[in-house]
């Protein structure tokens, strides 16, 4: 399983409401737990190699969050098909500025180039430099300066004409 299937299954378990899923197969381990009083808990464990796992206690969530992808897909389009927008390709917390006294990387109205750095996004401390698929104009920042942000979510509204 890689990151964004785990990504998309913690996005998947959070909005279904269960409180705990558990998925166990030869390589590894992963528990999810949600609560509304407290923030989610995933706990990814390594095991040995052959151990077999009945697989009836694995609840098949593949089609389900093959439909959810679609529908945000849709959902991400905006009105003005001319502009494009940067999304998080991780879960994070969103830094405009390289450091605190630094200036941002980027501001609105900003002409920028593809492979302009746009902001850095921090996981588990690893700073992760997001930078732009796209040449043109910063019409909109979506997210303020050190606030978290989940996988797939829109970031900057770029116009590339």
């Amino acid at each position: 399983m890689d990151i964004k299937e785990i990504q998309n299954l913690i996005k998947f378990v959070s909005k279904s409401g269960v409180e705990e899923v558990k998925i166990e197969r030869e390589d590894f381990k992963i528990t999810i737990k949600t609560n509304k009083n407290t923030p989610q808990q995933i706990v990814v464990e390594e095991l040995p190699n052959k151990i077999n796992i009945p697989s009836q206690g694995v609840v098949p969530v593949s089609q389900e969050i093959t439909q959810e992808k679609n529908s945000n897909n849709e959902a991400s389009k905006t009105d003005d098909t001319n502009h494009v927008i940067i999304k998080s390709p991780i879960i994070g917390t969103f830094y405009r500025k390289p450091s605190p006294d630094k200036p941002s990387f980027v501001e609105v109205g900003q002409n920028i180039v593809e492979g302009d750095v746009l902001c850095v996004i921090e996981a588990m401390k690893l700073f992760n430099e997001i930078e732009s698929e796209v040449s043109g104009k910063i019409i909109k920042i979506l997210v303020d300066d050190q606030n978290p942000v989940e996988f797939d979510q829109p970031l900057f509204i770029i116009d590339p004409s």
